[in-house]
């Protein structure tokens, strides 16, 4: 009997799960009957962004009040909105159908993280007509405060960026609507709900611990982006929700910006970017003559170093240069020579080039200014491309990559090689300076690689001539009574809702340091290997160091004498133009009060690198290049290349033609050869004694290497004709 009522029992309980289920399989909501409604009246960054998401989680939406001047003001003004209740009022009454569900939202700042089940689900079991979004802050009206019901948890006050409820709920509530379009939404709204036979009537309720509608605004501290299985989504930490509809209102602009970089599926760690190759402007497979016109704007306002190196770059570009055009702004004289002079040999490459000097007195915010104007009024014009003298840009395709991306406003990212710098800014702090995201990082060390919107940019960047025509056609973008006008270029930008985006999808360049950069020299950038160690050796090193051991190109002429490549043609050339510069060539008398003791055994006619200043500068060329082929060569001897003696020696016929054996006061010693035999000189070359060993063609830019005393007795070798150059260091002595 016991087990005949188990039985019963069993099935009885089955029966009313299984009941259960189909009742509420019944009573769901078919997502057919969801109308999702939002108000754009153009068609902004803001609102792409929104369409995006929509269609990932397959939302149809009507949008209001497209075309439509707006007059509802905006987030920075006084409160406004009333034009979004009179487009709902209007669209609701075209609903007939009672069964449908209405979901309200704003566009341009707002995503989706989920799709439309989850979000009736989560609206079925708020167990109410009407759910408003929710916040934590009141607003516009503090009076009001004390008028609003206390939830049992969560946010307590209105929010009217998003909400949802049955249609004829909603005409209920919009009813009562007669205000004009620049009056406050969010008051008319909070108007109804904290009136308790209004609230009652329609079935109003706030959706108080986010489970539906996730305001940032007084919120920033309980969102975080949430990585689990493939998906992206934004979880109420405080609550732990995951809402459907994030909406970046008030000041939270850049959160939701921040969130937007990845929320919904934008970005994760299993797939990276989803929606890099998403838009683009294909150029393959154009003719030279169709590629998209493009103003050039270069932007010299500093003493820079390697400006002829950024020429060189500028040329090798791979983007036909006769759909270019360039700008360039000189506010500096010291550089003067170096752009006329690339003007002079290359201006007719490109459509047409305009210069702006130091003699004509162009600020640097003018100059910013003219350069946008340049394309903004050229109708032909498609592009302006912005970039300061000291951006290194490596990558050749960099134009070619910028303009397929497709954005409004793009730039590269570039670094600082050994810094956590870039040209761009995750995030702001509250007084509108920089402030680190907590992706920067990721971002910058590649770790996270794709296409990032951003508040700040700088040193280069790629803008539309169409947001420079429309959103951006302010004649004073660059001019601020508070802010640098990169930084002030920047807020406008984000006032007039263009996204700023940096992509770090392939290695660009970077940025070079101009800090302690002098000018008392001839040539120099040869100072700059402290502070631009990278560009100093692209431009200095000989192109084959680093194949030196991996290649086998040291070379051993004589025992125990190797030769290898050091210095580029360039280097060779700049150190002897630099000591001619300077002059002071000794006589090559015994007697020198240069060295300690005052004498020399072995006089030349040569310059000391101490001289010129040069000294710091040469120790570390040693230590970094010259030191690790050492020790390979050496096996067991270790150097920190203590040197006293460092010098250029000059040969000449008629001056100082050879040099008598003798050893080096080193434990080795090198030579570089600074010019070319039967190019610049003849004859020439070194001897060693003891070996009976000749190196008569030294190569220009090659050292050789060999031990200073003892074993290896040497000779310079008559110079019949010409100039002969060497550079020499006693080492270790």
């Amino acid at each position: 009997m016991k087990s005949v009522v188990n039985i019963v029992l069993y099935t009885i309980a089955l029966l009313v799960l299984f009941v259960s289920v189909r009742c509420e399989k019944k009573d769901s909501i078919p997502e057919g009957n969801l109308i999702v409604l939002t108000v754009a009246t153009e068609e902004t960054d803001g609102f792409r962004r929104f369409m995006r998401s929509a269609q990932h989680f397959n939302y149809t939406v009507k949008v209001l009040g497209k075309g439509e001047k707006w007059n509802g003001g905006g987030y920075m003004s006084p409160p406004g909105g009333g034009q979004k209740v009179r487009l709902l009022k209007d669209a609701l009454e075209e609903v007939t159908e009672k069964d449908k569900v209405i979901l309200f939202t704003d566009s341009y700042d707002v995503v989706f993280a989920s799709g439309p089940r989850e979000l009736l689900k989560k609206f079925q079991q708020a167990r109410h007509k009407v759910v408003f979004s929710s916040e934590t802050l009141i607003w516009p009206d503090r009076h009001l405060e004390d008028k609003h019901p206390y939830p049992r948890e969560g946010n307590r006050f209105l929010g009217s960026g998003g909400f949802m409820g049955y249609a004829s709920n909603l005409k209920e509530l919009v009813a009562s609507w007669t205000g004009t379009d620049n009056e406050s939404d969010q008051l008319f709204y909070t108007r109804v709900y904290i009136d308790p036979e209004q609230r009652k009537a329609i079935n109003i309720t706030l959706d108080t611990k986010c489970r539906l509608f996730q305001n940032l605004n007084g919120a920033l501290d309980e969102v975080v982006l949430k990585f689990e299985d493939g998906q992206v989504r934004a979880r109420n930490v405080l609550y732990d929700t995951l809402p459907v509809v994030i909406h970046g209102n008030g000041p939270t602009k850049l959160q939701i910006n921040y969130l937007g970089n990845y929320i919904p599926k934008l970005w994760t760690f299993e797939t990276g970017c989803t929606v890099c190759s998403e838009d683009l402007r294909p150029l393959s497979g154009l003719k030279e003559t169709e590629y998209p016109l493009m103003v050039i704007g270069i932007f010299i306002q500093q003493p820079t170093p390697f400006v002829s190196v950024f020429f060189e770059r500028l040329l090798k570009l791979k983007y036909p240069k006769n759909r270019l055009k360039l700008f360039i702004f000189n506010q500096e004289p010291h550089h003067e020579n170096q752009v006329v002079s690339f003007v002079k040999d290359h201006g007719m490459e490109y459509q047409a080039v305009k210069m702006i000097g130091p003699e004509e007195g162009v600020n640097a915010i003018e100059s910013r200014n003219l350069g946008f104007a340049e394309c903004r009024e050229d109708s032909d014009c498609e592009y302006f491309f912005s970039v300061d003298i000291d951006v290194v840009l490596k990558n050749e395709d960099t134009l070619k990559i910028l303009v397929e991306l497709n954005k409004p406003l793009i730039a590269p990212m570039m670094i600082k090689p050994g810094k956590l710098w870039t040209n761009f800014w995750g995030a702001l702090s509250a007084d509108g300076y920089y402030a680190r995201s907590e992706d920067y990082v990721d971002i910058v060390q590649g770790r996270r690689v794709g296409i990032w919107n951003v508040p700040y940019l700088s040193h280069v960047f790629l803008v539309k001539a169409s947001v420079l025509r429309h959103q951006l056609s302010a004649a004073d973008l660059f001019r601020s009574d508070t802010l640098d006008a990169d930084m002030a270029f920047c807020r406008h930008a984000r006032d007039q809702g263009v996204f700023m985006h940096v992509t770090n999808l392939h290695s660009f360049g970077r940025v070079l340091s101009t800090e302690n950069y002098q000018m008392n020299h001839l040539h120099n950038d040869l100072w700059q290997i402290f502070e631009n160690t990278v560009d100093w050796e692209e431009r200095y090193i000989h192109e084959n160091y680093t194949r030196i051991m991996k290649d086998k190109l040291l070379e051993t002429p004589c025992p125990d004498v190797y030769w290898f490549p050091i210095f580029s043609e360039v280097a060779c050339d700049h150190i002897v133009e630099e000591m001619e510069n300077f002059g002071q060539w000794s006589g090559g008398g015994n007697k020198d009060q240069r060295i300690q003791g005052g004498y020399e055994n072995v006089p030349t006619i040569d310059i000391h690198m101490n001289q010129i200043n040069y000294e710091k500068e040469w120790h570390k060329f040693l230590v970094d290049y010259i030191a690790p082929i050492t020790e390979k060569m050496y096996p067991g001897y270790y150097t920190k290349c203590t040197s006293y003696l460092n010098f250029v020696v000059r040969y000449k016929p008629d001056e100082q033609p050879l040099l008598a054996p003798h050893h080096d006061a080193s434990t080795f010693t090198i030579n570089v050869a600074l010019n070319s035999k039967e190019i610049d000189y003849q004859g020439g070359g070194c001897r060693f004694l003891r070996y009976n060993c000749s190196i008569a063609a030294p190569r220009k830019g090659w050292t050789l290497m060999h031990p200073g005393r003892l074993t290896h007795y040497h000779e310079g070798l008559p110079t019949t004709g010409g100039v002969r150059y060497i550079a020499v260091s006693f080492i270790d002595p």
